[in-house]
């Protein structure tokens, strides 16, 4: 498989083999269930549906998708995933399951989720702007300057920087090295950062550029 979802956990800190300190962040990868899979004849494209297996309110689980659900026979789930297959690689079985053991240690992998909302915001803390100077009188502290010419274009362009919703958007983040997989508990320990607070749904992948593996049983992901 070429990836599967889970829940943002938290960041924490592990040890190397050299007692360095590596910071990492805890997701709760898995268990995850084929609900569907698309094919070139059927669906123009080859792909997998990949259904996170958690519990979860019934209230919240709505007629199409408990028919969607039931018609592929397998466990209840409210998010669903899809994944892109590579030419050529062969689809696992509606009802597969598919745990965290798909990475393997040292793989790197694009880690994609919801970014924390920042609400409305200004120039400065939006755009990161400079601003003018925090002297008395000079009335340009947090301003945003020209917006356009007055002359030519004689208006404001599609897409200036300007003050507005900041957050809540789809962030990726790629190459991000696994440190370590726990099959067992369904949770994967990845290098650095991720999008979006605790909780959050994401969803990883293996990413397309790959480095050589230095970890024991490594070669190249």
């Amino acid at each position: 498989m070429l990836g599967i979802i889970g829940r943002k956990i938290g960041m924490t800190q592990v040890f190397d083999a050299e007692g360095n300190i590596v910071p990492v962040t805890a997701l709760q990868a898995g268990p995850c269930v084929v609900v569907q899979v698309r094919t070139p004849e059927r669906d123009g494209y080859s792909a997998v549906q990949l259904g996170l297996l958690e519990p979860f309110s019934k209230s919240r689980y709505t007629q199409p998708l408990r028919g969607h659900v039931e018609k592929a026979g397998v466990p209840a789930v409210r998010v669903l995933r899809e994944f892109r297959l590579e030419e050529g690689q062969e689809p696992p079985g509606t009802g597969a399951a598919v745990r965290c053991d798909v990475f393997r240690v040292g793989e790197l992998v694009d880690v994609r989720g919801m970014g924390k909302g920042k609400g409305f915001q200004g120039f400065v803390k939006r755009h990161h702007f400079k601003g003018g100077a925090a002297t008395h009188g000079s009335m340009f502290h947090r301003a945003p300057g020209s917006l356009g010419g007055s002359s030519y274009p004689s208006r404001v362009w599609p897409g200036q920087r300007m003050a507005g919703h900041m957050g809540a958007r789809q962030v990726t983040t790629q190459r991000l090295e696994v440190v370590q997989v726990d099959p067992e508990n369904h949770v994967l320990l990845v290098k650095g950062a991720v999008p979006g607070a605790r909780n959050t749904i994401v969803t990883v992948r293996r990413s397309l550029r790959q480095k050589k593996v230095h970890s024991e049983g490594g070669g190249n992901a």
